[in-house]
């Protein structure tokens, strides 16, 4: 049983691997790929930072016990330069001071340097700072600073005056040192001289901590304004770093200066290292505080170097986390589609009998072996008749056309007709015939599927309708708000000897004045829904040229233009347009700059400005420029007046912009009466449309000697007075004549 269910499944009902499911199964490769690598980094990078904080709070609390240990050792010094102060041999030397007794006070002084490895040397000074005689040929030689001596001073007695670290050449290299002044005074507190112990501060770091001395665990030694007194190395590990004493680190390095600069201790993430600072005061006394910064550093490098252990064992985790996700995905994908190579098996047969497609599945000689009950709802066939019915008799085919649809069905394994099933309602219905075979390859069968087209077969016949309707004499073009032709019919084309295969666009086909007034033509559309008047194309089989034109405009849901319906017919050109563009309105140019008007008004003959008037049109409603937000109100107000101005406006008047909301109308060969009465219709005409809201006219007749500016002036002030009346809408400058 299992091997004949099995011979029966279609090669559709197999594993199969499809691109959707190779391109999700390479698509969790790689963000699995992704994820390991970025995580990996993630935890590396966590550890290395780990690391570096577990050895910057080491290395911080060995900086705290150095900096204590230096402290007090730089105490313990002023207690030793006191004890030189008070040794015997120096009373005796100040109370009788001979050569006998100047060498042995140098004697014991030579023995102390021999013995103590930071202490470079002692001197003695007279009372007026004036050297006497030292250990060493390095100290001494300059006489001591003034504000130490006299009374201005403001330490003496038992106390012991601490010096900021200064720079001897001892041996051709520079040795970083502090001295340490003791007074000594007489019993009546008068001074008697001045002893000074030197004291190297490079021997004191090394006899506190050797380890500083290596490259693992530098230390370097500067005071508050940057310069380096202590760990200088000819070749540093870190460029940035000073390599010489004395030099500085906030020009070297400013970043990390800046940070100590902001803080008395604290950590600095380099580059390419780690630092840790330290700042501490050598002594407590006011006059004496001294205060210093203590860094050390690790770079970046060892610290890696340290943590690659842990590194190759992450990444070798990674990788085999990343083997076995893999393959956890390959066998989830396997997995699921044999489930779904299972229910594929189920679910054809309960889509192909349970679905809205009539199906029937046939073996290869044409026998029905089952159809579903949409098969024979289309059918118009009990579902019993249907089974083992052979598919010649479902499809009315007779013998010959049976023969070939056998021949078609073993060549190409797949057919295609459309049948009508001649009920009432008529029914056509679209059948698809392809071969399927058995995974096993030993069986045929015929799928036949039916899908009803009598919608379609209706949307087409209708379409033949409209096509058969608009093969008509009147030229019709359906074009975009632009003018580009989306439709036309025959009789268009004829009209216009033009070709299907040419880009059209209908204003490039009618002459330039035509094109020029598009704009308006397509505002009046949006306004009224449509617009007729007489057109020139730019052919020369049409007599005059001249056409007909009736325009229907079509609005999307915004209320934009989105179609336009063109209509044209042959028209006898009317006598009032033969001297015209060809186009009706006549003037449908605008100045919009005031240089454009001047230049047209100063062409004009002296004869036409003697008897010329100008109109000053307001058309702003009342209130409506009290908010910014009315400005684009008063430009779309604007625009359709200018489009109803320009329907009657006479060829001989000029139009201009002059300001928002105000247009000029120039009137040559034009009395006041006639600019009166034209003032008048104009206002009736837009007040039949419902514009004539908020409208006033001010009219100025030309005045011998005046300029354009002077004209312009005249018209305001008529504008002013019609405004001012508060009823009538209309005046006239010097006249004042209302209406």
């Amino acid at each position: 049983m299992l091997t004949r269910k099995q011979s029966l499944l279609i090669s559709a009902q197999g594993i199969h691997w499809s691109q959707q499911r190779i391109l999700a199964a390479a698509s969790q490769f790689c963000m699995l790929l992704v994820t390991v690598i970025i995580l990996t980094n993630i935890i590396i990078t966590l550890g290395e930072r780990r690391l570096q904080e577990d050895w910057a709070t080491q290395r911080y609390s060995e900086l705290q016990a150095v900096g204590a240990m230096i402290s007090d050792k730089v105490t313990f010094q002023q207690f030793r330069t006191q004890m030189f102060a008070k040794s015997e041999l120096l009373k005796h030397y100040l109370a009788l001071p001979s050569q006998e007794n100047r060498e042995k006070l140098l004697a014991n002084w030579d023995i102390l340097v021999d013995n103590i490895p930071e202490l470079l040397g002692i001197a003695l000074y007279d009372p007026q700072g004036q050297h006497q005689f030292a250990t060493s040929n390095d100290f001494g030689k300059d006489n001591l600073p003034a504000a130490l001596l006299g009374p201005t001073r403001n330490m003496g007695g038992n106390e012991i005056y601490t010096s900021p670290l200064e720079f001897t050449p001892i041996n051709g290299q520079l040795e970083p040192y502090m001295y340490q002044f003791a007074w000594l005074e007489n019993p009546n507190q008068s001074v008697r001289g001045y002893l000074v112990a030197y004291n190297s501060m490079s021997t004191m770091l090394r006899s506190i901590k050797p380890a500083y001395s290596s490259k693992q665990a530098p230390l370097l030694m500067l005071d508050t304004q940057g310069l380096l007194y202590a760990g200088a190395q000819s070749k540093p590990d870190i460029s940035r770093l000073p390599e010489t004493m004395g030099g500085s680190l906030k020009q070297s390095y400013p970043a990390l200066w800046r940070k100590m600069a902001m803080s008395n201790f604290g950590q600095f993430h380099g580059d390419v290292a780690t630092f840790v600072y330290l700042k501490v005061e050598l002594t407590t006394q006011y006059e004496t505080r001294r205060e210093y910064f203590l860094v050390s550093y690790i770079k970046n490098e060892d610290i890696a170097a340290k943590f690659a252990q842990w590194r190759n064992i992450l990444i070798g985790g990674a990788i085999l986390l990343t083997l076995l996700a893999s393959i956890v995905i390959f066998l989830t994908h396997l997995y699921r589609l044999v489930q779904r190579s299972r229910e594929f098996s189920i679910g054809m047969t309960n889509r192909l009998f349970d679905s809205d497609v009539g199906c029937i599945i046939a073996n290869d000689s044409g026998r029905v072996l089952i159809a579903n009950p949409a098969a024979s709802q289309l059918l118009t066939l009990p579902l019993e008749d249907l089974s083992d019915r052979s598919l010649q008799r479902i499809l009315n085919l007779d013998d010959d056309q049976y023969s070939e649809f056998l021949h078609k069905m073993n060549t190409e394994q797949h057919w295609h007709s459309e049948l009508n099933t001649e009920t009432t309602p008529y029914t056509w219905l679209k059948i698809r015939v392809r071969i399927e075979v058995s995974i096993d390859k030993k069986r045929r069968y015929m799928l036949v599927t039916f899908e009803d087209i009598s919608e379609l077969k209706q949307s087409q016949k209708e379409a033949t309708l409209n096509a058969l309707l608009n093969d008509g004499p009147v030229a019709n073009v359906l074009t975009d708000a632009k003018g580009l032709v989306v439709k036309s019919n025959s009789a268009f084309k004829a009209l216009l000897q033009i070709e299907d295969n040419e880009a059209l666009n209908v204003n490039h086909l009618l002459s330039e004045d035509f094109s020029k007034h598009w704009p308006q033509i397509a505002q009046q559309l949006i306004i009224q829904g449509s617009w007729k008047g007489q057109v020139f194309a730019n052919t020369s089989h049409i007599e005059d040229n001249c056409l007909q034109a009736t325009l229907k405009g079509y609005l999307d849901g915004a209320g934009e233009l989105e179609y336009i319906l063109c209509s044209f017919e042959h028209a006898i050109l009317k006598p009032e347009n033969r001297k015209g563009s060809g186009l009706v309105p006549q003037r449908s140019t605008i100045f919009n700059h005031k240089d454009d008007l001047e230049r047209y008004f100063n062409n004009l003959t002296q004869h036409c400005k003697d008897f010329s008037s100008l109109l000053m049109i307001d058309i702003s409603a009342e209130g409506m420029l009290s908010h910014m937000s009315d400005m684009g109100q008063l430009e779309s107000r604007q625009k359709e007046v200018e489009v109803h101005l320009l329907r009657d406006l006479p060829h001989r008047y000029q139009m201009s912009h002059w300001q928002l909301g105000k247009l000029i109308v120039v009137l040559p060969d034009t009395d006041s009466d006639q600019a009166h009465y034209f003032a008048i219709e104009t206002l009736n005409k837009l007040n039949d449309n419902g514009l004539g809201e908020g409208i006033h006219i001010g009219i100025a007749s030309y005045q011998a000697g005046q300029n354009l500016e002077q004209f312009i002036a005249n018209a305001e002030v008529a504008l002013k007075r019609a405004k001012q009346t508060g009823e009538q809408n209309i005046c006239q400058a010097y006249t004042r004549q209302m209406t």
